[in-house]
């Protein structure tokens, strides 16, 4: 019965983030490769991606300040973290579709995890679908960008949550 997987994939991709916390970085990061992995062409994966980007709640025009924009974009990119229960919540926006679809990828890995989990979780999802290699050298530094600012956060609250610990 090899067509169960197709319905498991369906399944997945509607779990609500908050179902997702109890998968492991690692497990999320597969189960995004196995999803590009179903289209054989480069065309699809970006209409998957602008897909992904256009599910994106929008932000609130309030967050879109300089703070949270990031820098090594050519588009510009919002990451707004809320550091809460101990974990790192992002959302995230862009004025350009496909990067926009990056950013919903890159927050369904890293949204609401430890500070500790995402200083040092490799990330390699980005290179096994082969974005590293499809997007423009552009694109690519601003994922780099997004990737390095959400680790600077969670240094930054990694750093808030012991001194709370020490403080408490």
């Amino acid at each position: 019965n090899h067509h169960g997987g197709d319905n498991e994939l369906k399944k997945m991709r509607h779990l609500r983030p908050e179902m997702q916390q109890s998968m492991t970085l690692e497990e999320i990061q597969q189960e995004i490769i196995g999803e590009f992995s179903v289209f054989e062409d480069w065309m699809d994966k970006y209409s998957y991606l602008i897909e992904l980007g256009n599910s994106l709640p929008a932000l609130d025009p309030v967050v879109k300040t300089p703070e949270y924009l990031i820098s090594g974009c050519q588009s510009r990119v919002w990451l707004v973290p809320e550091y809460r229960d101990g974990l790192i919540w992002f959302r995230g926006e862009s004025d350009a579709v496909i990067v926009k679809g990056l950013v919903a990828l890159l927050l369904r890995v890293v949204s609401g995890r430890t500070p500790e989990e995402l200083a040092s979780a490799p990330l390699h999802f980005i290179e096994a679908i082969g974005l590293s290699q499809h997007l423009s050298p552009v694109r690519s530094n601003g994922l780099l960008s997004m990737v390095k600012q959400i680790r600077l956060y969670a240094v930054a609250y990694k750093k808030i949550s012991q001194s709370n610990h020490q403080n408490g």
